[in-house]
């Protein structure tokens, strides 16, 4: 069954949720798909995903392999809650997105997208008198001609909105607050789909916990990603080449991070768990493979600390290239504070990379400490150290660790398996939206756009 289906993202940088999306949006194309994606505008430091959608309609104008992907920029689709810009985006950008695609299944990603597009889906559709393409083939999950027939609503979590609490007590009251509303904002949502996907069963212990829609609802798909490319060097990006084109020596011991420069994602804790090391042992470095808001105040901090010598900075790197870096890595380190599930780690496990992470949110689902890798508590940096030096002082375990990764991640983690689950996902949605079953029509006196 050929399906028109509108993604809506917040942003296209360079990040997981993003590449899971692309990747969605690219295997559905080549399945026979029409589809959609719009994001809000792209800025700052962290890259883009957009050249890569832009080659990739570039190669099936040239072969005919696939449908192109439509692109839509939503100029007021903004991460940061900001009220003039969220009514917009609700009532100019989204609703008259949705009336002249008129989706088959609309998929939001990330928490903004997903509460604005989610809600606008809901209601904007059906306030058109939204008609269905009717059915291409005998599929008994065919959508009908009907009248105000809903297309089916999809929403991925890729990872947590709720911040970690920290900080004065300002600071703490502040972010109890923010969680507190999007708890309510994610609920509101939760009542305006037909299904909830989530990277990793984690996500959806977390959000039931927080009473954010119901368990039926649920259904994991874990985030999908082109493994061969990390299974299998291209020409000249092996390890020992990789290492020479870095300045790396064949002896040094190397512990790697694929992640922004930004907060929450543990590059701090890293200089405090191994500065000693860095310091005192001659063939340790740090290889920061990624850019962000936070690059010059952490380079800044490693010059006080005397360790500007032994950090590698590569800035942004296309995602293409990330495999190759992995490979000059001995150990990755994911010390993030939060997380839907880390794509950074089954990379590195397929690159044949063992991962020592702090273990929250999905992590452990491919970090399985002493299977897969090392788990550490989030933010206790003695035992993020003292982890990675035992694998320092254990190749043989490190490479044990690695191999049985490898094996479990190739086939659980490839962007095939995910594109042919999230298939399965919207047939079930779409004969869930065809019987209504989720929430009625409780949005006459709803409040305005949650954010």
């Amino acid at each position: 069954m050929s399906l028109r289906i509108l993604h809506i993202s917040t942003r296209l940088i360079l990040g997981g949720s993003q590449e899971n999306t692309v990747l969605s949006c690219e295997g559905q194309a080549r399945c026979g798909h029409e589809v959609h994606l719009a994001f809000g505008p792209i800025f700052g430091p962290e890259g883009s995903m957009l050249p890569r959608l832009k080659a990739f309609n570039e190669r099936v104008a040239r072969d005919g392999s696939a449908k192109p992907i439509t692109l839509h920029e939503l100029p007021h689709m903004v991460r940061e809650i900001h009220p003039i810009k969220d009514h917009l985006c609700f009532h100019r950008d989204l609703k008259r997105l949705l009336r002249e695609v008129k989706p088959d299944v609309v998929h939001t990603h990330s928490s903004k997208a997903g509460i604005l597009g989610r809600w606008a889906a809901w209601r904007a559709l059906k306030a058109a008198g939204f008609t269905s393409r009717g059915p291409q083939d005998s599929h008994p999950a065919a959508l009908e001609t009907t009248r105000n027939v809903r297309p089916a609503i999809i929403h991925t979590i890729h990872g947590p909105p709720f911040m970690p609490i920290e900080g004065g007590a300002i600071a703490r009251a502040r972010i109890r607050a923010k969680n507190h509303l999007y708890t309510l904002a994610e609920r509101f949502a939760a009542k305006r789909c037909h299904t909830i996907v989530s990277v990793a069963d984690a996500m959806t212990e977390q959000f039931l916990a927080r009473n954010i829609g119901m368990p039926e609802q649920y259904v994991t798909v874990r985030s999908g990603m082109e493994v061969e490319a990390f299974l299998s060097p291209r020409p000249g990006e092996s390890r020992d080449e990789m290492r020479a084109e870095l300045g790396i020596d064949p002896g040094d011991f190397v512990v790697g991070t694929v992640a922004r420069l930004a907060q929450h994602k543990g590059h701090d804790d890293l200089l405090d768990a191994l500065g000693d090391d860095l310091r005192s042992r001659d063939g340790w470095k740090l290889l920061w493979v990624g850019d962000g808001w936070w690059r010059d105040r952490l380079l800044a901090r490693a010059r006080e600390l005397g360790l500007q010598e032994k950090i590698i900075c590569t800035g942004l790197v296309p995602p293409e290239r990330v495999p190759a870096m992995v490979r000059a890595m001995d150990v990755l380190a994911h010390p993030s504070y939060r997380e839907g599930l880390p794509r950074t780690v089954p990379q590195a496990l397929l690159c044949g990379v063992c991962p020592v992470a702090y273990d929250v949110d999905g992590t452990r689902e491919a970090c399985i400490d002493g299977r897969t890798g090392r788990l550490v508590a989030p933010g206790d940096t003695r035992a993020l150290g003292d982890a990675i030096r035992e694998l320092w002082e254990r190749p043989d375990e490190r490479a044990r660790l690695a191999q049985q990764g490898q094996t479990e991640c190739a086939e659980r983690f490839s962007a095939q398996t995910m594109v042919h689950a999230l298939e399965g996902v919207y047939r079930a949605a779409i004969v869930r939206a065809r019987g209504d079953g989720v929430s009625g029509d409780a949005d006459a006196n709803a409040p305005g756009p949650a954010s």
